[in-house]
C-alpha cells in the first residue's frame, strides 16, 4: 500500500467559497464577523487565501451563513439519505463556564438563527441566564425531569416534570434550578 505523499496535500482554500456565500447573503466583513464571532481581519485574510482557518473557525462560519461546513470547503454536496442518522458522540454540545449547564444542540446547523432546538441538562444550583433575542423570538421548554424556574418578561414560574412553558425571549431571561436534583428539558427557540 502505498502512502500518500503529505508534502504535496495541503488544506481546502476556503477564500472563495466564503467570500461567494458572504456576497450571496449580501453581508459584510463587519456582519459576518459579528455572527460568526470571528475577526474581521481574519475573514479577510481567509477570503484572500492568506490564512486557512481551524475547524472551529469553518464551524463558526458555516453557522453564521447557515451552510453545511462541507458546503464552506468546496465539498459537492451528496444527495440527502432518507434517514440522516446521528451519533450521540457526534451531537455537538455547549456547557456554561461553571460546568452545571449543557445544551447538546439536537437540531442541524442550517436551520440555526430561525428553529433550534436542544437537550438541556442544569444541574442543583445551575442556571441558564440569556441576553434578549431578537424581537419576536420565543421559546417553549419542555421539562422531562425535575424541576426549573424560568424568568421572563419580569415574572418567574415554576416548572414541574411534564410541563412546558411558553415565553417571549426579547428581553433578558433564565432558566434556573432551584432544587436539589438535576432537571433536564428540551427547549425549542423559535426565531422570527
Amino acid at each position: 500500500m502505498s502512502t500518500p505523499n503529505l508534502d504535496v496535500l495541503e488544506p481546502p482554500k476556503v477564500g472563495a467559497t466564503l467570500q461567494a456565500l458572504r456576497q450571496a447573503q449580501a453581508l459584510s466583513l463587519d456582519e459576518l464577523s459579528r455572527r460568526a464571532g470571528v475577526s474581521k481581519s481574519m475573514l479577510s485574510q481567509i477570503e484572500r487565501n492568506q490564512a486557512n482557518p481551524t475547524v472551529a473557525v469553518v464551524w463558526r462560519l458555516a453557522n453564521a451563513l447557515r451552510v453545511e461546513m462541507s458546503e464552506l470547503l468546496g465539498a459537492e454536496r451528496p444527495a440527502a439519505p432518507a434517514i440522516d442518522r446521528v451519533a450521540a458522540h457526534s451531537i455537538p454540545s455547549m456547557s456554561s463556564p461553571d460546568g452545571l449547564c449543557q445544551l447538546r444542540i439536537l437540531g442541524p446547523i442550517d436551520l440555526a438563527g430561525q428553529f433550534e432546538w436542544y437537550q438541556l441538562t442544569v444541574g442543583a444550583g445551575g442556571a441558564l441566564e440569556s441576553a434578549a433575542h431578537e424581537p419576536g423570538s420565543r421559546e417553549h421548554l419542555s421539562l422531562l425531569s425535575g424541576s426549573l424556574e424560568i424568568t421572563a418578561g419580569g415574572s418567574s414560574q415554576t416548572l414541574l416534570c411534564g410541563e412546558t412553558a411558553r415565553y417571549a425571549v426579547d428581553g433578558p431571561h433564565a432558566i434556573r434550578n432551584l432544587s436539589g436534583q438535576q432537571a433536564v428539558a428540551l427547549l425549542v427557540v423559535l426565531h422570527p
